[in-house]
């Protein structure tokens, strides 16, 4: 075999990248991605999520946060079924956070990771971000509030059951702020870190057993979600149970849950990763610059950045696929 040859890049097959010109199966494991090839695919998806509508966040979100609902559901019967054993009681604890990440819906939690990285990356702006970040949390809250209120008000849940669910709420207010903030942050960490672990596989079982397996821990290790902790806060309130005022639940709970998840996986979890990686990934891809950074809401399509993996022409003209030879 002659040194030309020799020196020539590798192969990629076609079929070996998706549409957006990320990798679909690993280059030196076909079944296995590396560090590299996961941290290009988590920003391509998360490319399309922080190019939604307002409208598309919004309505996804909402449905993330009812569907949550089945979460609270899930721990309340189970609880009460097995109030001794907490194991027992979490069996159903992931259904709800099931429905949402293998469902593609906007969780709050789900979205620190992925748009994160694209700020990092230079690809997309701060604000940009806290929109998204913002219309998704008020999504979620507000579909869990609905949910929530159609619990407080019907019979799905029997007597003890309910009573299970307020118990949740006051054993959270005894912890006290810190507690909870750390508690969220291990949380945050764990969710983020699905985002990161699905994104490294290729088939549905594999992240079915990741996501019921890590939002199992949540439950069992006596963890924070700021979603569904907003839910059990929302029962109460429903349920007109004597209980601390709104702004105090707010204040003294959900607020500290919030900045803990938010910490964890911001933090924890997409600062580390960006160490990891190197600064310029895609050189083809203009970045913004630190006035677009601060002060735009540029990023995803609407910035007409291409995908990774596509590059412009010098004409100017529409984008072009790399060569099958580029890595």
């Amino acid at each position: 075999m002659s040194d030309e040859s020799e020196d020539s890049p590798p192969v990629v097959r076609s079929q070996d990248r998706a549409a957006s010109g990320v990798p679909a199966a690993g280059w030196a494991l076909g079944d296995r991605f590396s560090w590299e090839e996961i941290h290009q695919r988590l920003l391509a998806s998360a490319d399309e999520e922080i190019d939604s509508t307002l409208s598309e966040l919004f309505f996804s979100g909402f449905t993330a946060g009812f569907a949550i609902v089945l979460t609270f559901i899930g721990y309340t019967v189970g609880t009460a079924t097995f109030p001794n054993n907490r194991f027992l009681a979490a069996v159903l604890y992931p259904i709800g956070f099931m429905y949402i990440i293998l469902g593609r819906y906007e969780l709050y939690t789900e979205t620190t990771l992925p748009p994160v990285k694209l700020v990092l990356t230079r690809l997309a702006s701060l604000p940009l971000l806290l929109r998204m970040w913002s219309v998704v949390l008020l999504a979620n809250v507000i579909g869990a509030a609905f949910g929530a209120f159609i619990l407080a008000n019907t019979h799905v849940l029997t007597q003890a059951e309910m009573e299970v669910g307020v118990e949740f709420l006051q054993h959270g207010l005894e912890l006290g702020w810190w507690d909870l903030f750390f508690k969220a942050l291990f949380a945050g960490w764990l969710v983020a870190g699905v985002v990161w672990l699905n994104t490294a596989v290729r088939d549905t079982i594999s992240r079915v057993v990741i996501t019921y397996l890590v939002f199992f821990t949540i439950p069992v290790l006596g963890l924070y979600h700021v979603v569904s902790s907003g839910a059990e806060a929302l029962f109460v309130v429903f349920l007109e149970t004597p209980s601390p005022g709104v702004l105090t639940l707010i204040y003294e709970f959900w607020l500290p849950i919030l900045l803990g998840n938010t910490t964890g996986g911001v933090v924890l979890v997409a600062l580390a990763s960006y160490a990891q990686a190197k600064t310029r990934r895609y050189p083809e891809i203009r970045v913004l610059s630190t006035r677009e950074m601060l002060f735009s809401l540029k990023g995803g399509r609407p910035f007409e950045t291409p995908r990774p993996g596509i590059q412009l022409p010098e004409n100017g003209g529409g984008p072009e696929e790399e060569s099958d030879t580029t890595r």
